[in-house]
């Protein structure tokens, strides 16, 4: 077990302690106190927090790899620039799949690129849409806001115990879209 990932222990921090005013003689005391030391009164016990305990399944040794497939509850597409990039940088489509009420998980496309990462867009976008892959980002990204590719109704991240990020490398799709004629002006 190499990959544990344990919080720093609480209150090392050079922060205040944690206080609380008492509501009927108003001092302030430290938060742990169940009865107030200057005039007696009692505290009600604290609600205890619920959580869904339900315990992660990523792996704990560095080689473990897992493949969870998620139901894909909505798609956001943006343009993205690295931070601290110089103006004349490639920009990308970060497309991130909402696959949980406040989870999401997101990749990055890059058709700015060159080479391996230009091939890899180009994949992508094909297997979404048949017309010609875009050149930038911010056509990529209104293309795909206008419903031009297909939606991702599944996907399947790939988690390696000890990496930051997880990897997005299966997907299932609605149909493809239709091809809209461009109208001759």
């Amino acid at each position: 077990m190499d990959q544990l990932k344990v919080p720093d222990a609480p209150g090392r921090g050079g922060g205040e302690a944690p206080a609380k005013e008492c509501p009927e003689c108003h001092a302030v005391i430290a938060a742990g106190y169940a009865r107030c030391p200057e005039c007696g009164y009692e505290f009600p016990p604290p609600e205890r927090q619920r959580h869904d305990a339900k315990a992660a399944t990523a792996g704990v040794l560095s080689d473990q790899v897992t493949h969870t497939e998620y139901e894909v509850r909505d798609v956001r597409y943006s343009v993205h620039t690295k931070r601290d990039a110089p103006p004349d940088a490639p920009q990308s489509m970060r497309v991130e799949y909402f696959i949980g009420k406040f989870t999401s998980v997101s990749e990055w496309v890059c058709f700015e690129h060159t080479g391996y990462a230009r091939w890899k867009a180009e994949q992508w976008w094909r297997r979404r849409w048949p017309d010609p892959v875009p050149d930038t980002a911010e056509r990529a990204v209104e293309t795909a806001q206008a419903g031009g590719v297909a939606w991702t109704r599944k996907i399947v991240v790939r988690t390696v115990a000890g990496e930051k990020y997880d990897r997005v490398v299966g997907y299932t799709f609605g149909p493809m879209p239709e091809p809209v004629p461009i109208e001759e002006a």
